[in-house]
């Protein structure tokens, strides 16, 4: 884009822009912010809360194929106008389906070969399957409400996302990496990111309790083996409460420890993939929450985190991968459309009750192996 055709579209997004902004927004200086022109930058002072002068400009700029974006950047406001709008592609559904059955397989399979299979008879194979069909129907129906959160929540405040897409993964001790959906745009402000970011963990959460009470209702507590090879659960504080709570009793002791029914195991996975997501950091859950809370003072709680994780990889190897995967994904924190209006005191007090849902769901040590 030329030097011309720069200018011509600068007068011609001012020509309906001006008039929107007259007596909200005192301009400094103009000027195109990317080297093709195909964003607008204004600098100067709101005179109306950024919250209203957002929501009377920002559907007008969507008609004009435009995305408007609101900053405090030192003493100013700045206004940035991108030629883009955002939009999902439409979810090839033959892929989603077949990722949807192919997840099923794969946990169904992942829990009756290493959780529930005594021999390889037919008859211990179809024995398995009632188990495995318990295990596999839980868990997916908590990975899948947890994504429906976000998806909803997205869906409430204009943001364009896909449906939930089900990945499969037979080398994970559960058969899946989960469920993902696809995001196109950014939510429109703060409290947006912040009810998108805890929608899901949320949502998880409510369909993970009942499941694990249940499940731990129905397990046993019995004797550790004293020969071979096992794995014991890792505790978070929830986990170890619910247990107390139900068994009277803090598990595990020195001789013995619960036995979890393939409900109280599918519960606990939740418990767990909960935690992960609430680690506050980068492009997870949690990460989204410090964001809209914090501001680009979440990329400094990130490095934290991140310095926090390697010191634990030397407890339990997986943080070592967690801390890196943070590293690669996080160059950039996610903000929201309009950046300048903070989060209200309720608002604060959420993402406050979503970091100590974090610290009360995180397992230190998910698996030990013991020998």
């Amino acid at each position: 884009m030329d030097e011309t055709t720069s200018a011509s579209t600068i007068h011609a997004d001012l020509a309906w822009l001006s008039p929107l902004l007259a007596g909200r927004y005192a301009i400094d200086d103009i000027s195109s912010g990317l080297a093709d022109g195909r964003m607008l930058r204004l600098r100067g002072h709101l005179l109306q809360p950024a919250s209203d002068v957002y929501a009377d400009v920002a559907p007008v700029a969507a008609e004009h194929s435009r995305t408007l974006m609101m900053r405090r950047v030192g003493d100013q406001d700045v206004l940035l106008v991108l030629q883009w709008v955002p939009a999902i592609k439409p979810d090839r559904r033959w892929l989603v389906i077949l990722l949807g059955v192919l997840t099923v397989i794969s946990v169904l399979a992942t829990y009756v070969l290493n959780y529930a299979l005594e021999d390889w008879s037919w008859s211990a194979l179809w024995a398995a399957l009632v188990p495995g069909l318990q295990f596999t129907v839980a868990l997916l129906a908590i990975l899948l409400s947890h994504e429906m959160g976000h998806y909803l929540v997205a869906r409430r405040f204009g943001v364009p996302v896909s449906l939930p897409w089900l990945i499969p993964f037979p080398l994970s001790p559960f058969g899946t990496m989960g469920a993902v959906i696809r995001m196109a745009g950014v939510p429109p402000n703060r409290r947006a990111m912040l009810l998108t970011g805890a929608a899901g963990p949320l949502a998880g959460l409510v369909a993970c309790l009942p499941v694990l009470l249940a499940g731990l209702a129905l397990s046993e507590v019995r004797n550790l083996p004293q020969t071979g090879s096992y794995v014991l659960e890792g505790n978070s504080l929830l986990y170890w409460a619910l247990k107390y709570a139900i068994h009277g009793e803090w598990l595990p002791s020195a001789t013995h420890d619960l036995f979890m029914h393939p409900l109280a195991f599918a519960g606990w996975a939740g418990l767990l993939v909960t935690g992960f997501n609430l680690i506050p950091a980068g492009q997870l859950d949690g990460g989204h929450i410090a964001s809209a809370w914090l501001g680009a003072r979440a990329r400094i709680l990130t490095w934290i985190t991140v310095g926090l994780l390697l010191i634990m990889g030397f407890v339990w190897q997986g943080w070592f991968v967690w801390a890196i995967l943070i590293v690669l994904v996080s160059r950039g924190q996610q903000e929201p459309c309009e950046n300048i209006t903070p989060l209200s005191h309720a608002e604060v007090g959420l993402a406050i009750a979503m970091l100590l849902l974090f610290v009360i769901t995180f397992t230190p040590v998910p698996l030990r192996f013991i020998s």
